[in-house]
Parts: C-alpha cells; structure tokens; sequence
C-alpha cells in the first residue's frame, strides 16, 4: 500500500511540468455554429433593433468605446465554450456607474434589449446573447477605490478582473474569499451576478457572506446604492442580495464591497489516490475530522477527468500511475509546522486504514500550483475532446457520483467521447461533462431532462454556482417550488418592466 508514497517535500510533485499551453485551438465549429435562437427555437421578444440613430446617441455617450465593427463584436458573441452564440452588432464599454445609468435609461425608453457581459467564462449562456441585444462590456470598470487593511474591506468596480484583485490583497496580507479556474480572466461583477463558489468555498463561504455592499444599475438607469463596509448592518431589506446571483436580470452590478479575510502564513496541499467513490466520501469524513479549522478544500476527479489533464493537455500526473479516483486537499492557516503535522497525520491515518493508495504532499507555492492547475485546467481541457455538454450540479454527497453511473447506462456510448465528472466534494458541488466529436442533439435529448430529474429526485440544485443563464430556465422548477419563480417572475416585472435586461435568462419563458 505505501509503495508509491513517501512522506517527504522532496518526492512532492517531481514528475510535475509547469506546462503553461497557450494558443490551445478549441476543437469545435464555433465560426460554423447555429446561433442559439436558431439551434434552441427561441422567439424573440418585442424589443426594437438597433438603428443608425441609436447608434449615433452611444457613439456621442461613449465616442470610440461603441464598437460596430462585425469582427470585434464576433468575440462577444459566443461563449467560450463555444455553446451559445448571438448576433449582436453593437458592444458598448462604459467607464463610470452615470454611463450605464444614461446607456439604460435609453435603452428602457426605447425598448433596446441588453446583455451585460464580464469575463464571458460562464457555462450556462447568461452573458451572451440570444438575438441581436445590446452588449454592455465591464471591462473598462476596472478600478480599485478602496483598501482598509484593519476591517478587510475592499472597495472595486465591478469590471476588476478576480486575480488582480487577489494580487493586489496581497500587499495588504488579505485575499480574496473566492479563487476560481477562470480567475485570470474573470470579473468581480459577474462573480457576484452568478455567486460564483468556487475551490475554496468550503472555508470561506459564497458571496452571499462576502458581499458587504455594491452598487448597481436597475432598467430604468436608477443607481441603487447599497455600499456599506461594516460586517454588520442590520437595517431594513438586504437590498445587496436581489443582486448577487440575480445574473444581470434585475440590474447591472457596478461596484461592490467585499470582506477578504487574511492570507494564510501555511498552506499545504495533498493529492491524493483512491480506489472506489466509498473511499472518496469516508476519506473526507476524516478530513474533516482530523484538520478540522485548516481545512480549506477538499476536491475530487476521477480517472476520466485526469485524462483531460493529462491526455489533452499533457499536463503530469502527480502520481506515479493512474488512479480511479483522485482527492486535492489543501489546508490554510498560521502556524506551518503545526500544519503540517496535522496534514501528515491525516494521510497517515488515511494509509493505516486502507482509504487511499498513493498521495504526495507539498508546501512549496511552484509545486501546488503545478497540483492544482491538474483540477483547474480541465474546462479548458475538455474543449480538446470536441464539443462538450457541461454541467454544475450540487447532490448530496451519498448521490454524488452516482450521476456518473446513471448517465453511462442512459447515454449511446458510441458517440461519446468522454464521461467525466469532478467537483468541489466540500460543498457538494459536481462538474460533469459529456464530450461528443460535435454538436449532437440527439445526445442533448438523453441528457435534457433525464440529467435534471434525477438530480431533482435526490433533492439537489441543477445549478450549484454557475446560476440558470439560458441553458437552464427550463429546468428551474426542478430546483425552485412554483411559488419561489412566482415571487421571482413579479419581482421582476416589478424592477424591470420591459423585460430589457437579458431577456432569456434565468426565468422561464
């Protein structure tokens, strides 16, 4: 049992490369692609389209910031998982929470549907659009306002990308709460609009605990201000929370407040090998047991996620063979010798009582961010099998992997490429992916509803952290009682009338 592993920093990691692929060509026709109102059979809305005079009025709000140029706009078009495609033909790039107070003010006059668009790295179509609406970009909203070292606040615009801000704490020996695999490229503002989770949520909670206040931008170009920097602040309606996870539909988070609790001085990380799912699930039971206040994430893969990594990306297992199963758990805290003790104990014990098979251990920042880019590039990986239907669930743990098992009994296996599933095991979080060659709609059928039945049946979420975008409005009655979208539907005809705030998404239609 202990052949493979030895408790030591210098064994961690040595088989690891730092490949950083770049210029990664994406295996699927997206240029070719139907667009989504055409592939999904969608009606479009009574909204007005854009003239030369609409134009004229954003060329004078924002002068070069309204791009038209088709090539530009081609990029803000479709998602980048190449699932989702529109055809809009004007993006707009404000700067200031007024310029996107003015931009809806006109577009609610004149029944001008917008989508507002951050990092665009969202896997349910909620930042692209459907028809020809306005694309309203963040990215220009990108500066830092505020840092107070003593309470952990910091202030930002929404169009902040997360590891900016994350480098930035890091001068102030704080960190952002969330970290996720898209960090480099996502924003701030569509983080909170989806409530984003992410690795380490287990430790730090979602943005619902994060968020100490924003300001957004409602249809009507009303700016809401709920900006607060106090941990408490028990006045009245959470106004805040209408926003966070509402996906852009209720209005347009412009600046926000987030708590970032202290960058950890110890963090330790181990991967680790198992043979069966029981394992997986007994083995974080321990974990929890054993490092109990420095645990802070607890991932599992199975063998077929591995081979994204490893396979496509040509990324190195860390160790030294193939497993059925994998477990990344990383502890955080203060003190890196009481740390470490207790991580070594846990996979001793974890040894001892024949959980895992092999495992390796490391403290050192190169080497886990080695470990970790295994996990974290596999969205990125997957999209080199063809094209890939991808979910993220939540289940309880005892059901967890069991979705796997169903899909491969339900599924044609001769046109699939891979079945793989991974996820944040510490808030019952699960990413599955089905990869077929290209787009197949027949493959779509056995996977929509049967997927979110049985996630419906077990009592889960057919959305963990990603929200319902486009792809899932059908399927939110599956999680939410009539009476919850009820509540929703007039909350939203209340804030936004004329629907002109990325219609499609989220509420049936």
């Amino acid at each position: 049992m202990r052949a493979n592993f030895k408790l030591t920093r210098k064994r961690v990691c040595a088989m690891v490369r730092a490949d950083s692929m770049t210029g990664i060509r994406f295996a699927t026709t997206s240029a070719k692609s139907d667009f989504t109102s055409v592939r999904y059979k969608v009606e479009r809305g009574p909204f007005a389209e854009v003239t030369n005079n609409h134009i004229d009025y954003f060329r004078r709000l924002l002068g070069n910031r309204t791009v038209t140029d088709p090539e530009e706009c081609e990029g803000y078009n479709i998602d980048w998982v190449k699932m989702v495609k529109g055809n809009s033909r004007l993006v707009l790039k404000p700067k200031t929470s007024k310029e996107v107070s003015e931009i809806l003010k006109y577009c609610n006059l004149n029944r001008l549907a917008v989508c507002p668009q951050s990092g665009n790295t969202g896997l349910v179509g909620g930042s692209v659009p459907v028809f020809d609406e306005i694309i309203l970009s963040m990215k220009l909203m990108n500066q830092i306002i505020s840092t107070d070292e003593l309470s952990g606040a910091l202030v930002c615009e929404a169009g902040c990308v997360l590891d900016v801000l994350d480098n930035h704490l890091d001068d102030y020996g704080l960190m952002m709460p969330l970290d996720l695999g898209a960090k480099g490229s996502c924003l701030i503002g569509g983080n909170i609009a989806t409530n984003a989770g992410g690795l380490r949520l287990l430790r730090y909670g979602n943005l619902h605990n994060a968020v100490l206040g924003l300001e957004a931008v409602t249809a009507n170009g009303k700016i809401i201000n709920c900006m607060n920097t106090l941990k408490k602040d028990n006045t009245g309606y959470h106004l805040k929370n209408l926003f966070i996870g509402s996906e852009g539909t209720l209005g347009i988070v412009t600046k926000v407040a987030i708590h970032c609790p202290t960058r950890p001085k110890s963090i330790n990380l181990a991967f680790l090998g198992l043979d069966n799912f029981d394992k997986v699930l007994t083995t974080y039971l321990l974990a929890k047991k054993e490092l109990a206040e420095v645990l802070s994430s607890c991932e599992m893969m199975d063998d077929a996620t591995m081979g994204i990594s490893v396979d496509m990306l040509g990324l190195q297992n860390p160790l030294f063979k193939r497993h059925k199963f994998y477990m990344l758990i990383e502890t955080s805290g203060s003190n890196p010798s009481h740390d470490d003790e207790k991580l070594t104990a846990f996979v001793e014990k974890a040894m001892d009582t024949e959980l895992i098979i092999d495992g390796t251990l490391t403290g050192d920042p190169t080497k886990m961010r080695q470990i970790w880019a295994v996990r974290e590039r596999v969205g990125e990986g997957c999209l080199l099998d063809g094209y890939c239907f991808k979910y993220d669930v939540s289940l309880p743990l005892p059901y967890f992997y069991k979705l796997i098992g169903a899909l491969k009994q339900r599924l044609d296996m001769s046109r699939i490429v891979r079945i793989s599933g991974f996820g944040h095991l510490g808030d019952a979080n699960l990413h599955v992916i089905v990869a077929t060659p290209e787009y197949d709609s027949g493959i779509e059928a056995q996977l929509e509803p049967f997927l979110f039945e049985f996630i419906s049946q077990k009592k889960g979420s057919v959305s963990a952290e990603h929200g319902i975008g486009f792809k899932k409005t059908n399927y939110l009655e599956y999680t939410k009682h009539q009476s919850a979208i009820k509540l929703m539907c007039e909350i939203k005809k209340m804030m936004d009338p004329n629907s002109i705030l990325n219609p499609y998404k989220v509420l049936p239609q």
